[in-house]
């Protein structure tokens, strides 16, 4: 038998802590009607303490890029394994808003942040030469599949047990997840040796902000912030968020709902994984457009869909939508490492920190509107318009550097 590559091994941990981290972030939107339930906080506070959590971790994404470069993966991501058990354990003490804030909000947004996609993408451009496409998909997907894990779990657990037991469950996975990335989870390649071939001498990629002054003036890079704002607001905002708590509106049982959520991972997975097998092969702009425009197409019809049961037209939507979810991270890596070469990884983070903000954005406005009109109805409308306008912004990009500059 021909020995396995040890990047495959440093891949399949990167994959169970990316899904950790994914399932990690997934309890709030869990914990937000029980929240209410039990403090009777209204639900705009509560989706302002998971607006935090979306905006750290994609803000902390680029400065965690050039700190892994600095330092090391594991003393980075493991510094936020740490932060994110203190983030969910400490929540069981809480009396105060405030401190729901700074616990899921600052602590596990900062340590999930560590964690985030441009993680998966130094594994990536490190260890592998080939299939860099098809690894990247695989290891985007983790976050569906935490998701997948997680939700039903943790929504049966909260609601037989309370959500204090969501928190300490989160927290217990969090440790288990440590010693596994620092056993198995080697920095580089030894003597450069990747798989596919020498890995490539791509020089150093600065600091953080450094690889963001030059990329700012690209056009390119902007038009990658626009379209990956709008991905973030409608799918960690809005749907990640707010799906469970509209569902409830409408009377479905949260098991049934994280359950469809729960769906939409699933079909995630497959998406994922085929999206980055494309962005071998295909354009990653035209993918982006067919993927924004799918997911615009699906929001628009939401409002018509959601009711107390399961019906085939919301099992058709959930399909869609999950293959959709998050497509579209892999032709966005393909593009800032075609476009920026050494610091492609880094100005990535700061394209996902934009896909962050737009999420922070949504899922604070989703939850004052749900609490001003008393539904999600023009939310739905509005998110669905924006990831249209994402299609075209996506397929104006032009590759070529002397193009892309402003």
């Amino acid at each position: 038998m021909r020995k396995i590559h040890y990047a495959w091994v440093v891949a399949a941990v990167t994959f169970v802590v990316m899904l950790g981290a994914a399932g990690f972030r997934s309890a709030p939107s869990v914990l937000m009607v029980p929240l209410q339930e039990s403090y009777g906080w209204p639900r705009g506070a509560i989706s302002f303490a998971v607006s935090v959590n979306l905006l750290l971790f994609g803000m902390i994404a680029p400065f965690a890029a050039a700190l892994i470069e600095r330092f090391s993966i594991r003393r980075v991501v493991g510094t936020g394994l740490i932060l994110i058990t203190l983030g969910s354990a400490l929540p069981i003490f809480m009396t105060a808003t405030w401190q729901l804030v700074f616990y899921w909000g600052v602590l596990v947004g900062a340590g999930s942040g560590s964690m985030a996609l441009v993680f998966g993408a130094t594994v990536v451009n490190r260890w592998f030469v080939k299939r860099r496409g098809l690894v990247i998909g695989v290891l985007t997907a983790a976050g569906a599949t935490g998701q997948l894990i997680f939700l039903p779990l943790l929504a049966s657990l909260a609601e037989r047990y309370g959500w204090e037991t969501v928190s300490l469950v989160v927290a217990g996975c969090t440790l288990a997840v440590l010693p596994l990335m620092l056993l198995f989870l080697k920095e580089r390649p030894a003597g450069g040796d990747a798989y596919g071939g020498p890995a490539p001498a791509l020089g150093k990629p600065g600091s953080a902000l450094g690889a963001l002054r030059s990329a700012a003036t690209t056009r390119a890079f902007w038009l990658l912030v626009g379209g990956f704002a709008i991905c973030g607001a409608t799918t960690n905002g809005l749907i990640g968020t707010h799906f469970l708590p509209a569902a409830h509106d409408h009377g479905m049982a949260p098991t049934t709902a994280a359950g469809l959520l729960a769906l939409i991972g699933v079909f995630d997975v497959v998406g994922t994984v085929g999206s980055g097998w494309l962005t071998d092969r295909v354009d990653s702009r035209m993918l982006l457009g067919v993927y924004y425009g799918l997911r615009g197409l699906s929001l628009l019809t939401l409002p018509l869909l959601l009711s107390a049961t399961v019906r085939p037209s919301l099992l058709i939507f959930v399909v869609v939508y999950g293959l959709d979810w998050i497509a579209t991270v892999p032709p966005t890596v393909a593009l800032c490492r075609e476009l920026f070469g050494a610091s492609g990884t880094i100005v990535f983070g700061w394209v996902f920190a934009s896909h962050q903000v737009g999420a922070a954005v949504a899922a604070t406005a989703a939850g004052i509107a749900r609490d001003t009109i008393g539904d999600y109805g023009a939310t739905w409308v509005i998110t669905g318009s924006l990831a249209i306008a994402a299609a075209a912004l996506s397929v104006a990009i032009r590759t070529s550097p002397k193009l892309a500059t402003i």
